[in-house]
């Protein structure tokens, strides 16, 4: 069952009322008509991803709600995590700078950040 949060208007004091989701979510005490109190929900997918699997970025991206710039800014966290585990550097990164530089005689990759 759902927890539901009520504030006591006299006291402040906030306590968790188990409801049903279908039940109205009021609560009282002695007549007393406690206050809901919305919070915004504590939610953590993927909190450590695995910086190194393609595979978890593909499955993690894929599906993805939000826009391209959500999409690179996790990327940009995940490089971040490559770097601190190899003395920063990106392994993932360096290859594709030196696959780029390859595929295009030597030039190399210009960062814009």
């Amino acid at each position: 069952m759902p927890e539901y949060l009520f504030k006591n208007p006299d006291t402040d004091e906030i306590i968790s009322v188990s409801q049903g989701i279908n039940e109205e979510h009021t609560y009282s005490e002695e007549g007393k008509v406690f206050d809901r109190v919305f919070t915004v929900p504590n939610t953590s997918i993927d909190s450590n991803p695995d910086p190194f699997s393609a595979q978890q970025f593909t499955e993690k991206t894929k599906d993805m709600k939000g826009s391209m710039g959500d999409m690179w800014d996790y990327s940009a966290e995940l490089s971040q995590k490559r770097k601190q585990a190899h003395g920063g550097v990106d392994p993932i990164r360096k290859k594709a700078e030196e696959k780029y530089s390859k595929k295009r005689r030597g030039m190399k990759y210009k960062d814009k950040g």
